[in-house]
């Protein structure tokens, strides 16, 4: 079946998949939106709901309730399905419930026929990018995790603020596991072409290693933070979807820290993590091997291997 390029699929309706596809009927990528849910009612509902907001949208859309047959000639398929992350429970204490929810979903999706871009939301989202891409048979560059789209995004926030400039004027990124053995790259980060350290002295900020390690703690630390406050985290994600669904349908090329299978760069193989990727209609384009210290290439290096020994304990089969 030809793919319909104006169409998405969201799996999963919680308040992740609900503010996704909220936010993508607003962006206007798309004419069709399908939300699937083990709760067909509440799919019917958010479904529903978005729909009465279509009129004030940028475009029309047709927004509803279907099953996995629906995402044959889909585009795009979002998975933010699977059990939340709760109060002080990490994001690699959900792995063995999520992966068993994905044993579900992602043989459905393949058995659609689905020949797409298969994009994972859910936690921890680089073991089941992994997963999904075993269990799909999708080609490597067709299966992406949002990973540390999100991580990057708070630290540019928090460098903004921190420096009193346009946070998209700020280049940073956060790699690894999205997740606590996250790592931000300090070493290549610049405001609009400036090395970070050199922007930071011209305002007076002289204490680098101090704010760097406060700033990558309250990053790692935000969802929890979150969390604890209300909950669940879901607006933030929802926007970075809506962005690398941008990214993917316009072939933008953009470079966006996403979670892919890693085949030997930095020596790291056969794992799904963070690394900044161009990404277009076809997925991964090729991963920028943007320049690291030999302190950062090590935490990677942990970081890939803290991944590789939660999958060994991960039954795929």
């Amino acid at each position: 079946m030809a793919v319909n390029n104006r169409k998405v699929a969201v799996v999963g309706c919680g308040f992740v998949g609900s503010s996704s596809a909220f936010a993508l009927m607003q962006s206007g990528l798309f004419s069709e939106i399908v939300l699937i849910d083990v709760d067909q009612a509440r799919a019917e509902g958010e479904a529903l709901d978005i729909s009465h907001g279509v009129p004030f949208g940028p475009s029309p859309c047709r927004v509803y309730a279907g099953t996995y047959a629906d995402v044959s000639d889909a585009a795009v398929v979002v998975v933010t399905a699977g059990a939340a992350q709760k109060p002080g429970e990490t994001r690699l204490d959900l792995v063995n419930k999520n992966v068993a929810i994905f044993k579900s979903i992602i043989p459905q999706i393949k058995d659609a026929g689905f020949e797409g871009i298969l994009l994972i939301v859910s936690n921890p989202v680089d073991v089941l990018t992994y997963a999904a891409l075993k269990l799909s048979g999708l080609p490597e560059s067709h299966v992406i995790g949002s990973g540390t789209v999100l991580d990057s995004a708070r630290l540019k926030y928090l460098l903004g603020r921190h420096l009193g400039v346009d946070a998209r004027d700020v280049h940073a990124w956060v790699v690894g596991e999205h997740g606590d053995s996250e790592l931000a790259v300090w070493s290549s980060a610049n405001v609009s072409g400036v090395p970070l350290n050199d922007f930071c002295e011209m305002l007076g900020h002289k204490d680098h290693i101090a704010a760097e390690r406060r700033m990558a703690e309250e990053v790692k630390n935000s969802a929890y933070e979150i969390i604890e406050r209300k909950h669940a985290t879901y607006y933030g994600i929802a926007m970075s979807v809506r962005r690398l669904c941008a990214a993917i349908m316009r072939d933008e090329r953009t470079i966006m820290p996403i979670s892919s299978l890693m085949v030997g760069e930095y020596g790291i193989d056969d794992v799904c993590l963070s690394m900044p990727t161009v990404v277009g209609r076809d997925g991964v384009v090729c991963r920028v091997p943007i320049p690291m210290n030999e302190d950062e290439k090590s935490e990677l290096m942990q970081s890939a291997a803290a991944l590789k020994d939660v999958l060994a304990q991960v039954d795929l089969g």
